[in-house]
């Protein structure tokens, strides 16, 4: 892989006339005047086609499909228009990382929405049965995205432990006598829990895998934000990764969303089929220029990750994506240099943001991201690579 290597780490935000079709209500002027602009700034080939099916009201429900490939394809010209090294299409051909997943796999029932965080919602499941793979989920989004794509890239899947922290148990646990001591029924809950996010990673994400493999992807991230919600569970975290990639021929990564990342040390000294780490820093640090530990507070936690015993890359999150605030490429170049001079091997340091940019505006993100790429470049010509 090429030094300081630049990525994304999963979604943006999908467009108005996405949503809209999927609300089956019609476009909005704003919404059509919105594809037509970014058709245009990225050169999308045929993006009058879709404004044309978006000017004609609401989207027909058979032609959903349509809508989802041209925000795919909108998302990975966005991207590759950036400048980006690798890239996907901003998981916009799902419904959610949680629920996507649920939704093509057997043993779940949906409970209803739940609030994960500002006025962010998703639709909760419980496991009600063995889980396993209905169909692989991220196949035709994979062959759609390598048949229009220019780079490289990287597919974003949504790891076993998320999955099985995000929802109810209803059947692995389910077993437990309330007459039994204490100690005995926590106990059996461990290994109820165990044997849930297990399950999943055998049976649901793992087989996953196999088929993306299959198909030619050769990168796989597994996201795991909800990997520190419960400390002590940790190794199971590692377990599971382990798990769902041991053996397999690709390279694979994982998102450790926002965290206090020292509290994965020494876990995450087993997750040895890690080959990749993407992990938020941009977002504790400071906004001041300079390379040195007083200037970068949101990094010091990075030596922790140069010293694991298999020697993975770091990907290094740049871009705090909680904030409209622009980077600077000065301060992008500043904190990568920061992170080279601790790891003092700039083919271990990638340079992404801090997690998906969702949560911002697509110009926002575009903005963001070019001025990360150029940061970078700035970083490569001050080392020499």
């Amino acid at each position: 892989m090429r030094a300081l290597l630049t990525h994304e780490v999963g979604s943006l935000a999908k467009p108005g006339w996405r949503v809209r079709a999927y609300q089956e209500v019609a476009a909005t002027e704003a919404d059509v005047d919105e594809a037509r602009r970014w058709g245009r700034r990225l050169d999308v080939p045929g993006h009058e086609e879709l404004v044309e099916l978006l000017q004609r009201g609401p989207v027909p429900r058979e032609r959903r499909d349509e809508i989802r490939r041209w925000s795919s394809l909108y998302a990975v010209r966005l991207l590759e228009s950036a400048g980006l090294d690798v890239v996907y299409d901003g998981e916009q051909q799902r419904s959610e990382m949680y629920d996507w997943a649920v939704s093509h796999t057997e043993g779940f029932e949906r409970r209803g929405s739940v609030r994960s965080f500002d006025n962010k919602y998703y639709s909760k499941a419980a496991v009600v049965g063995p889980v396993s793979l209905r169909r692989p989920f991220h196949d035709d989004e994979f062959a759609y995205v390598r048949s229009v794509a220019k780079t490289d890239l990287k597919v974003p899947i949504t790891g076993a432990y998320t999955i099985a922290d995000w929802s109810f148990d209803e059947w692995y646990d389910r077993t437990t006598d309330l007459s039994r001591p204490l100690w005995e029924r926590r106990a059996d809950r461990r290994r109820a829990r165990r044997d849930l996010v297990l399950g999943v990673a055998r049976q649901v994400i793992r087989p996953n895998l196999e088929s993306l493999i299959g198909l030619g992807a050769r990168w796989i991230q597994i996201d795991e934000p909800g990997a520190s919600t419960e400390p002590d569970e940790l190794d199971l975290v590692c377990e599971s990764f382990n798990a769902s990639v041991e053996g397999l021929q690709a390279t694979f990564s994982t998102h450790l969303c926002f965290s206090d990342y020292h509290l994965f040390f020494p876990a995450i000294e087993k997750m040895n089929g890690c080959r990749q780490f993407c992990v938020g820093f941009a977002n504790y640090d400071s906004r001041e220029l300079g390379t040195h530990a007083e200037q970068r507070p949101g990094y010091a936690v990075i030596a922790k990750f140069r010293d694991l015993p298999y020697r993975p890359i770091l990907g290094v999150g740049v871009l705090d994506i909680h904030s409209d605030f622009i980077e600077p490429p000065e301060l992008v170049r500043d904190r990568v240099l920061y992170a080279v001079d601790v790891f003092d091997d700039p083919a271990r340091i990638h340079v992404t943001p801090d997690c998906g940019l969702r949560t911002r505006s697509w110009e926002v993100a575009y903005q963001k991201l070019r001025n990360m790429v150029a940061g970078v470049e700035m970083a490569r010509r001050a080392i020499g690579v």
